[in-house]
């Protein structure tokens, strides 16, 4: 979905900091490929969302929430400022329709999480607060409001609230293992999730270096002093490249239980995105709009996955992809020579050598087995 003339004819605005405001933007323009996809499917259900939003409302929304009101501190002009400042340009940025509410809890690990349906919000640790700057606060900001714009909040807080309901269904094995493949695929889902938000974070602060800090400070704390940044990215291309097929599995066991992918993965592939030009694009104001976001069909959405999906597959020097590749090269190769073979027999042809001759089939074999020698 590209804009129209008009709109790609129109000058970008500009912030009083020099960010180009993305007017109208639609979330499509920073969700990953396997992401939008998932969105798009469940979002083309008749009836989907609207059923899971009113079994959300039975999900401890409300508790949710007065529970942060009770024990954190919510951002306003009066209760940290600097938040309250960069959650109004960051809204301002994407185009926000709601500003969401922002609240800062106690806790020493860095974390973020956004929860809430028809009125998502979102929640900072004091960890993170404390380990990161303006401008890595607004990218972590913006990437909580990419969570909101893709209706994100809805589905994690129904993974919350199924996590919540394997522990008391656990002892119960057919519940349990329903429920916990369930969360399996959800959690797939939002480690996906986690790449589409990370992409928001970059365009609200438009500050490639600031994205890259916040992940290298995730991996590693706030010793920056101590952490090269192009080294850090090195360790994303041999982790994708390291061992055999061995390796390839214990990576799928690593990231199994996990809700984000890992600090590394994430700086890479918002690197990725970078280098591909996309988020160049979006700045140049090639994006689709939100009030087109109706026109968007699973199938547009699956194909572009698939795209996306085939040309990081070749590009990829993971063993275990790399090795499923070669099979399907192995199976492929070896299929159509089969196929060609059987054609060749159904038209009453005998074999034929690399000059297309056909063979005797009187001859002793020497000729034959030559030829068969020489057969892929």
């Amino acid at each position: 979905m590209t804009p129209s003339d008009d709109e790609q004819q129109q000058p970008p605005t500009i912030d009083h900091a020099g960010r180009v405001i993305l007017t109208n933007i639609s979330s499509h323009a920073f969700e990953h490929p396997a992401d939008r996809t998932a969105l798009t499917a469940m979002r083309s259900l008749p009836g989907f969302d609207q059923i899971l939003r009113a079994t959300s409302r039975m999900m401890r929304e409300r508790q949710y929430r007065l529970a942060y009101l009770a024990s954190s501190v919510r951002v306003d002009a009066r209760q940290f400022p600097d938040l309250n400042e960069i959650l109004d340009g960051v809204t301002n940025i994407l185009d926000v329709p709601q500003r969401p509410e922002l609240y800062v809890y106690n806790d020493p690990v860095a974390q973020a999480i956004t929860l809430g349906v028809d009125k998502p919000f979102i929640a900072m640790s004091s960890g993170l607060y404390g380990m990161t700057t303006e401008d890595e606060r607004r990218f972590v900001i913006g990437h909580e409001t990419g969570h909101v714009l893709s209706g994100h909040a809805l589905y994690q807080s129904l993974l919350m609230h199924l996590l919540n309901l394997v522990g008391s269904l656990g002892w119960i094995p057919a519940s349990g293992l329903g429920l916990r493949a369930l969360i399996a695929a959800l959690r797939e889902w939002e480690r996906k999730a986690e790449l589409s938000a990370d992409r928001a974070g970059l365009l609200a602060g438009q500050d490639t270096d600031a994205a890259l800090r916040v992940h290298m400070k995730m991996a590693g704390g706030a010793n920056l002093d101590k952490i090269d940044a192009e080294a850090f990215l090195d360790q994303a291309k041999e982790y994708e490249a390291a061992g055999d097929l061995r390796d390839g599995v214990l990576k799928l066991l690593n990231t199994e239980r996990s809700t984000h992918p890992f600090a590394v993965i994430r700086a890479a592939e918002v690197r990725r995105w970078i280098d591909s030009g996309g988020y160049q694009r979006i700045l140049d104001g090639h994006y689709p709009r939100r009030t087109d976001d109706h026109q968007q069909s699973f199938g547009d959405a699956a194909r572009e996955a698939g795209v996306s999906y085939k040309k990081r597959i070749d590009e990829t020097t993971d063993p275990i992809v790399a090795a499923v590749r070669n099979l399907g090269t192995t199976v492929s190769t070896a299929a159509d020579s089969l196929v060609d073979w059987i054609g060749r027999k159904a038209r009453g042809q005998g074999d034929e050598d690399a000059t297309g001759e056909v063979l005797d089939s009187t001859d002793d074999g020497q000729e034959a087995d030559k030829d068969k020698d020489s057969e892929p």
